[in-house]
């Protein structure tokens, strides 16, 4: 049976998106017990960001051993730091690995899903037919929608231009006029891997970031060996990448000020590569490191210290044919352009899609700031839960550490559900929304992302900080252990539709357990 044929007309759990939100969710529904899910990807294969940025370069900024589930250990990364390929890979051996592959449903994008308030469920519309599914988990993921600014005059050029995450690999960089738009994660790795092909190659930094030097190695066949035939010495590893970080978390949040000895090991790391005055005072930052993503490179400045690269400290404002014109009035030539832009983060398209009760999309909800309980469900919306949604992203751990936690979230919920029996569904109660929103905001007041000055894109359209989690991710695992059913309206049907019935008073939400 091909993998993209529609076999279920209702499913208990539908799965949006199968990165590692969406396949971690999967195995996490069979450890459960749970077979009767569907996982609806609307490309060809497995993968989320890991398949769709294959930029040249492209790898990930978080150690491999942690950057990977837990109860999937891999004893064979090539890299302490791993590139996409490998990660790419990995993903593909844990859909086989757990059998995930009779739950996939492939070019099987979301185009509206509605809530149906009489019979309790969701309603699915995708683009190869319907379904219905009682529990909806939504992990499109912030980083699967790319953003492109709009530029005046862009539809006039006449060279390529294409977005990091959507890379052309038919067109040949070789010798061309190529220009970057954008310092962020993507641009410091596309940079030191195309500027050895490229004719000349300009920069336009609309705002420089930090760069930390990037501790990478092959790791060794003796380690690789070790870990294969002593399982507890990979989670020993692990253990240890995540206690450091654990450690490291309340200078982030906390204490800022103590960031600057860091900032030192990052100017350092720039005045061994860029021996320019005037260059290197293009690319400092005149910010607190940590307010933007820290990034990581040992080649990022050695590139930028080439011949044939130029760096404008500005923003690109306008096209007019093949000329490039900055906000400071620079202008550069060029036969193609790289956008290095980012994602719609704050604003996540999926949320258009989305239907609730009242009739409003996720996004008209959303449209004052995203908000969603312990990062996971949103009030108006029953029995549908966000992998990685607001207030979840980290600034310097594992995002897979987030993902696991969610997922203890999701089982218990699912496990609340069978208790209640019959058909049920949770909706979260608007004041434990609130609280624990508020409560999230209030620690978000003194950490680096609100108090580093700068402008990210952690925060929204208001500058409210609806991305980053403002604590250590053990704090979040256990706000995340079990569903607390009194911040819940339970939910049942009669005659004349779904009413609400409250299963406790008094719903005060915790920041942390």
């Amino acid at each position: 049976m091909a993998e993209h044929e529609q076999v279920h007309e209702h499913v208990r759990v539908a799965v949006i998106g199968s990165g590692f939100g969406g396949l971690g969710a999967a195995v996490r529904l069979r450890r459960e017990g749970i077979t009767d899910f569907v996982v609806l990807e609307r490309a060809g294969s497995v993968g989320g960001t890991w398949r769709d940025n294959s930029y040249p370069g492209c790898a990930c900024d978080v150690p491999s051993h942690l950057y990977s589930f837990s109860f999937a250990p891999n004893p064979e990364w090539p890299r302490t730091f791993s590139g996409q390929e490998h990660i790419r890979a990995y993903l593909e051996h844990v859909t086989d690995t757990f059998g995930l592959r009779p739950h996939l449903r492939f070019d099987s994008e979301v185009k509206r899903m509605a809530w149906d308030t009489e019979q309790l469920r969701w309603e699915i519309e995708t683009v190869r037919g319907t379904l219905t599914a009682d529990v909806v988990v939504s992990a499109t993921g912030p980083l699967s929608d790319p953003k492109v600014p709009d530029i005046p005059g862009l539809d006039t050029f006449p060279g390529k231009v294409f977005h990091s995450a959507r890379w052309d690999h038919d067109y040949d960089l070789t010798g061309k006029r190529v220009a970057m738009i954008g310092t962020g994660a993507s641009a410091i790795q596309i940079v030191p891997a195309v500027q050895p092909k490229v004719g000349r190659l300009t920069l336009f930094q609309r705002t420089p970031a930090w760069v930390m030097p990037r501790v990478d190695r092959a790791i060794s066949g003796a380690e690789r060996a070790l870990h294969r035939a002593v399982p507890a010495t990979t989670k020993l590893r692990r253990g240890l990448l995540w206690g450091i970080r654990e450690l490291q978390v309340q200078a982030f949040t906390k204490h800022p000020n103590e960031l600057g000895f860091v900032e030192q090991i990052a100017k350092r790391n720039m005045g061994a590569a860029i021996k320019d005055p005037a260059l290197r005072a293009k690319l400092t930052p005149d910010y607190r490191i940590g307010c933007k993503r820290i990034l990581l490179s040992s080649t990022y400045y050695p590139a930028l210290a080439k011949p044939n690269v130029d760096v404008v400290a500005s923003g690109l404002s306008e096209v007019r044919g093949s000329t490039l014109v900055a906000a400071d009035g620079t202008e550069a030539e060029a036969d193609a352009i790289i956008f290095g832009t980012g994602f719609h983060v704050t604003d996540m398209p999926i949320a258009e899609r989305v239907v609730g009760a009242d009739g409003r999309t996720l996004a008209e909800t959303w449209k004052g700031g995203m908000e969603a309980l312990r990062g996971g469900t949103a009030a108006g919306f029953p029995n549908f839960m966000t992998v990685i949604g607001p207030n979840t992203g980290l600034g310097n751990s594992s995002m897979i550490l987030m993902i696991e936690s969610q997922l203890n979230y999701m089982a218990d919920y699912l496990r609340q559900l069978n208790v209640l029996g019959g058909r049920t569904a949770l909706d979260p109660r608007p004041a434990a929304v609130r609280n624990w929103n508020h409560r999230v905001q209030e620690r978000m007041k003194r950490t680096v992302w609100n108090t580093g000055g700068c402008t990210s894109w952690y925060l929204d359209a208001s500058g409210r900080n609806t991305t980053v989690w403002p604590g250590t991710t053990a704090e979040f695992r256990r706000a995340t252990r079990r569903v607390d059913l009194a911040e819940y309206q339970v939910l049942r049907p009669s005659p004349v539709g779904a009413e609400a019935t409250d299963a406790n008073t008094g719903a005060d939400a915790e920041v942390s357990a």
